[in-house]
């Protein structure tokens, strides 16, 4: 299995300027990496989510996320906006957005990337280290120490 995030599924300068850009930004990263064979539709499915809830949360982060056929492994897309981006969360605009994406009949795995996300992200010092990180291997060594426990 490879690895859930890589240098080059990171971009410590997103530009987007609304949750769908930004998404597509991160997803083509995934493309590119082999790791979603449809950009459109896995887009379509990020949405379809999006639509039942907002994935902003509090703390200035955005998690989109889906399973979907167009995925061909767990992978982790990683953003950081200087000028933020609407996720919905009631605190305001993201400047953290990582993108979840899982195979179609991974949905446990799906949930547990998830939620060891969200339980390292209410922690500011986490927060604090990923919108300070000057290099995309800053990212992918602070993912995997602190989601993964690599």
């Amino acid at each position: 299995m490879a690895d859930l995030i890589t240098t080059e599924l990171v971009d410590l300068d997103l530009s987007a300027t609304d949750r769908h850009q930004a998404t597509q930004t991160l997803a083509e990263l995934l493309l590119a990496q082999g790791r979603v064979t449809d950009l459109a539709g896995f887009l379509a499915d990020v949405r379809a989510r999006e639509q039942q809830m907002p994935t902003g949360i509090e703390g200035g982060i955005g998690i989109p996320h889906a399973r979907s056929a167009h995925v061909t492994e767990p992978t982790l897309g990683f953003g950081r906006s200087s000028a933020g981006v609407d996720f919905g969360a009631p605190d305001g605009p993201a400047r953290l957005i990582f993108l979840i994406a899982a195979p179609e009949g991974g949905g446990a795995e799906h949930m547990s990337i998830l939620a060891k996300l969200a339980r390292r992200l209410v922690h500011a010092s986490f927060r604090e280290a990923l919108a300070s990180a000057n290099d995309p291997q800053d990212i992918v060594d602070l993912v995997n120490k602190e989601v993964l426990g690599r």
